[in-house]
């Protein structure tokens, strides 16, 4: 007997020597009292045999039938599906084959046929949730993910996810070659453009958003992605610890969970499919995953037309002019092709912008400057020292006197020719 059934021939022993009343008794064991007359009297007729439960060996009536099983079962042993945990299994599996299955009927069918271990609970070290911000566009946290995203189909790549702190909806999102100012800026543009400007971006200390080497200096270095973002008024806040934007790192793991396995079904083989089916996946995930925010009022701010997003999130330096109206930038040199006079232009400081495509501009006063890049021809060979150490020294010739003198008699040295006579 179980403890159950154990507790329950205690109460009846109790009643049948009138030592408690069934009202009591049907108390005690949480039933109510027509059903403790029930099991009082199955106890008179059948004895201990009464209380036990009658499904004792008998097999479920909710068991899954044999051929289901089997029709699971070659479902998960599936090559295309290796890697699907047992929440994705069962929904492609209804998908597919519309067999409808709880997660962890199919987790048990997973364990059974080899293809799923079961996971033992660690001990995780606890980070207190942080409440999410009631409006939409109040926090937007961002990250990259690097990772193979196309398995053996493809080299590693960068997944840019905008994830809101509000509804833990995906906002933007782009396969990249790797995090850079650029790429970002890139992402940027179009969310912006779509959705408006939010109120802060949550990073974390990565170099595009963080200048994390101060010592020594007397003012706060600012990055090419910070000034974009104070132009536009976005305020970006870093955080300390991946733990503190667990939004979008929990995004990122669902996502290389779920996006691969979805791209691997589809036949995606480059990140140009990806990119084109990344919207699709993103309208699904979020039907599935997004909250509803506390508040109806939405905190983007409606992009201003006359912005141009294109110069601001384009690397910004300052050059002086030359005498001669040139202008020095990454390893090139730049003629200013004016109509002014020289001393117009000479050690003045001008803006130099360089975009995504490499192109350079210059600014001065917020005019845009005629540029033509001057070719430069490559320096003559230079004459190396015989003391340097990249110099090699030169053999000399067979007939150097070097080669013609022997041993030394009396401390001079002495013609080979002389000493073989």
């Amino acid at each position: 007997m179980s403890n159950k059934e154990l507790m329950r021939k205690t109460e009846v022993e109790r009643v049948s020597d009138q030592r408690s009343t069934q009202k009591e008794a049907a108390k005690r064991l949480g039933v109510s009292e027509r059903q403790f007359r029930r099991i009082l009297r199955r106890y008179r007729q059948e004895g201990d045999g009464g209380i036990v439960s009658k499904k004792r060996g008998k097999p479920s009536n909710r068991k899954t039938k044999r051929e289901i099983r089997e029709e699971v079962r070659a479902f998960v042993t599936d090559p295309i599906m290796q890697g699907f945990g047992p929440t994705l299994m069962a929904e492609k599996l209804e998908i597919r084959h519309e067999i409808r299955l709880s997660k962890e009927t199919v987790r048990r069918l997973m364990i059974e046929s080899g293809v799923w271990e079961a996971k033992t609970k660690k001990k995780a070290e606890p980070h207190y949730s942080r409440p999410r911000r009631k409006h939409r566009g109040e926090l937007v946290q961002i990250d990259g993910s690097d990772h193979n995203w196309l398995e053996d189909r493809g080299p590693r790549a960068t997944l840019l996810v905008f994830v809101d702190d509000a509804t833990s909806a995906i906002l933007a999102a782009e396969f990249v070659s790797e995090e850079s100012f650029f790429s970002y800026g890139q992402l940027c543009k179009r969310y912006f453009r779509e959705h408006g400007l939010p109120k802060s971006f949550y990073s974390d200390r990565f170099s595009v958003f963080r200048d994390n080497h101060k010592e020594n200096l007397a003012y706060e270095p600012v990055t090419q992605f910070q000034r974009a973002l104070t132009v536009l008024g976005v305020e970006i806040i870093c955080a300390n610890s991946p733990e503190a934007k667990g939004r979008v790192e929990r995004a990122n793991q669902t996502l290389q969970d779920r996006l691969v396995k979805e791209m691997r079904l589809l036949g995606i083989n480059s990140y140009e499919q990806a990119n084109q089916f990344l919207p699709e996946f993103i309208r699904d995930y979020n039907h599935r995953f997004a909250v509803m925010p506390g508040s109806s009022l939405d905190f983007h701010r409606p992009l201003d037309k006359t912005q141009d997003l294109d110069f601001l999130f384009s690397i910004h330096e300052f050059r002086t002019i030359t005498k001669t109206l040139l202008i020095h930038y990454a390893g090139k040199v730049y003629q200013i092709v004016t109509n002014h006079p020289a001393y117009f232009y000479a050690k003045v400081e001008v803006l130099v912008t360089c975009d995504h495509t490499g192109a350079i501009s210059a600014w001065l006063d917020g005019n845009l400057l005629t540029l033509n890049e001057i070719e430069k021809r490559p320096r003559q060979g230079t004459v190396m020292s015989s003391k340097s150490i990249e110099s090699k020294p030169i053999s000399p010739a067979y007939n150097h006197p070097w080669r013609t003198y022997g041993k030394k008699i009396n401390g001079k040295p002495v013609l080979n020719t002389l000493l073989t006579k």
